[in-house]
């Protein structure tokens, strides 16, 4: 079969291409079931959701992999005091609509971040008195959650007065105290215990705790990381972890964030987990890739040893979860447009195998708005709206050290000539 078709395919060699073992023919059908991060942890009860910037939103690449991996989004600072009111009464929400507007229109749960917090406040608050910092607070927290009332599953608080404000203008949201250096059992983690013990007692509305979970060499996840999400859910209160990273590469990463998803798998009231954004070269602590796709929006052994755990059965293993994948195995990709005319082109996709023999390999696309594929060779697709994850067939999945291989596919450009997105490719 070649590699990319003539110019104007003729009616014969359209059927021939159909005709023929290797081509598919492409419809917009739904991600299996256990195919993403999302879908995968819903299967199991729960949301796995990430940080999102809407700067980043224009980059088809970010919003590419967000709408195919993730099924609930946390605004990074979009909706902290300082972004929402950077003067007293007057409420700015352009950049936190575009990530509601965003989540709302793929059918994302929305988590508030955050209503009340020690930190990213607007100058103009440290000037006031405590009898005005308190009027000032209950306004904040009013007027933002009037503004996004109905749209936010769960809120992140601080403060008990807070959570009887927050609870009032809106009974529906769920109510968080959310902080770090606490997933451990460990005096501060015990501190919080202790309040949240005290809360229930008294009936201050608090629903659930997050745990933010930042982990590095020098902070490892903890060995009691489940006892101590275990001794909430005992209170009465869901547990989610917040803002999920680790540092580190490799097997090592890998096992580390499975060793997490394990622990809220364990724990049933343990509802959900969130990554701290989506690729590392948008990290906060970018140098120490925490992140579980590369800055080209690979995915990383981190990644498959995620969905592994979440019971998932995706492209690759990434050596977290039972089932013994290889998580040194590594592809990288590349795009090039092989022919062009005025309402389509043909393009090819090049997978070279790392530094270790590969057995499979996975590769997402994301073609820009209008455009529709019309048919589609050695490769098998499945669909996400624009994305597809191209997934290598019986007789080309099996590559040697360095060793490549190609599909192609052609679009139907309906007045857009942009190129499509490369995303992750993934191997086992």
């Amino acid at each position: 079969m070649p590699r990319s078709l003539p110019r104007r395919a003729g009616g014969a060699v359209t059927t021939a291409l159909l005709a023929a073992t290797m081509v598919t023919a492409l419809s917009h059908t739904a991600t299996a079931a256990d195919d993403t991060l999302g879908s995968a942890a819903a299967a199991k009860g729960r949301y796995f959701g990430t940080a999102v910037a809407a700067n980043h939103l224009g980059e088809s690449a970010y919003t590419g992999t967000l709408d195919r991996e993730f099924t609930a989004v946390t605004p990074e600072n979009e909706m902290k005091w300082d972004a929402t009111e950077p003067t007293r009464n007057t409420f700015t929400f352009s950049a936190a609509d575009q990530i509601a507007g965003h989540a709302q229109s793929k059918g994302m749960k929305l988590r508030g971040h955050t209503l009340v917090w020690h930190s990213q406040l607007p100058s103009w608050v440290s000037g006031l008195g405590a009898s005005d910092l308190r009027t000032a607070m209950n306004n904040h927290i009013t007027q933002v959650m009037q503004h996004y009332k109905g749209k936010i599953y769960a809120w992140d608080v601080f403060i008990e007065e807070a959570f009887r404000t927050a609870r009032a203008v809106d009974p529906d949201a769920k109510l968080c105290y959310n902080d770090y250096n606490t997933d451990g059992i460990n005096a501060k983690s015990n501190a919080v215990y202790t309040m949240v013990k005290d809360f229930k007692s008294r009936g201050v509305p608090i629903d659930c705790v997050g745990f933010q979970s930042h982990f590095n060499s020098a902070s490892p996840v903890p060995s009691d990381y489940q006892a101590n999400l275990q001794r909430f859910a005992d209170l009465g209160v869901d547990v989610q972890i917040t803002e999920l990273d680790i540092e580190g590469s490799g097997t090592a990463q890998a096992d580390n964030y499975a060793n997490v998803v394990k622990a809220c798998l364990a724990v049933t009231r343990c509802t959900g987990i969130t990554v701290w954004g989506i690729t590392d070269k948008y990290s906060w602590r970018a140098s120490g890739t925490p992140l579980l796709f590369d800055s080209n929006y690979a995915a990383k052994p981190a990644y498959t040893a995620v969905l592994t755990t979440l019971g998932g059965t995706g492209s690759g293993d990434g050596g977290g979860g039972d089932d013994g994948g290889d998580p040194g195995a590594a592809c990288t990709v590349a795009y090039d447009r092989t022919s062009d005319w005025t309402d389509g082109y043909n393009g090819q996709v090049t997978v070279t195998a790392g530094s270790a023999p590969i057995t499979s390999w996975s590769v997402t696309l994301t073609f820009p708005s209008g455009q529709k594929v019309s048919a589609l060779w050695n490769g098998s697709p499945t669909w996400n709206g624009d994305v597809a994850t191209v997934r290598s067939t019986t007789y080309n999945g099996s590559l040697a050290a360095g060793a490549s291989t190609s599909f192609g596919f052609t679009v139907m450009k309906n007045g857009n000539s942009a190129a499509p997105a490369l995303g992750a490719c993934t191997a086992s």
